[in-house]
């Protein structure tokens, strides 16, 4: 994992630390069980459970890494950091949409709590990278796989 900072909001940085504290408490030791009632069925060569058990205990493991290393890079943004002069994490930002003329909201985010279905935008994604530094009344393009199109900002609020 590159050794970048990663932005978070108080919240994320929340849920990326009980993710880790569920993963090396509760995830490993029922990894742990699934191995040994597998290694307890016998023959390893033919073992389908044990299989499964040891793939789930090497994805377990990686994540676990994956959250210690990202854990060492994060830079949390909280309520007082956030300006909403201009678009940043932890804003919520309405825009207008010309070509579907329609206004939709957005809380930009971190890329760890990134959940689209509920507006929550990456600041890496292709809108929040438009987004991110825009000033009410910006218009931006937003350069997205199905191509390019334009927003403007009509608000931003913490």
């Amino acid at each position: 994992m590159a050794s970048k900072i990663i932005n978070v909001t108080p919240e994320e940085l929340k849920a990326l630390n009980d993710e880790l504290e569920y993963l090396k408490t509760t995830k490993r030791k029922e990894v742990i069980e699934a191995i040994s009632y597998a290694l307890s069925l016998g023959a390893l060569s033919e073992n389908s459970e044990y299989d499964e058990a040891k793939n789930e205990q090497a994805k377990v493991e990686t994540r676990i890494a994956d959250l210690e290393e990202m854990l060492k890079h994060v830079k949390v943004i909280s309520a007082n950091d956030i300006n909403t002069d201009i678009v940043n994490i932890g804003t919520k930002v309405r825009v207008y949409d010309e070509a579907f003329d329609e206004e939709c909201e957005y809380s930009i985010v971190g890329s760890t709590g990134a959940d689209p279905m509920a507006n929550k935008i990456s600041d890496q994604s292709p809108i929040g990278k438009a987004l991110i530094g825009a000033h009410v009344g910006d218009t931006v393009e937003v350069n997205s796989p199905s191509g390019a199109y334009t927003i403007r900002v009509v608000s931003i609020d913490k």
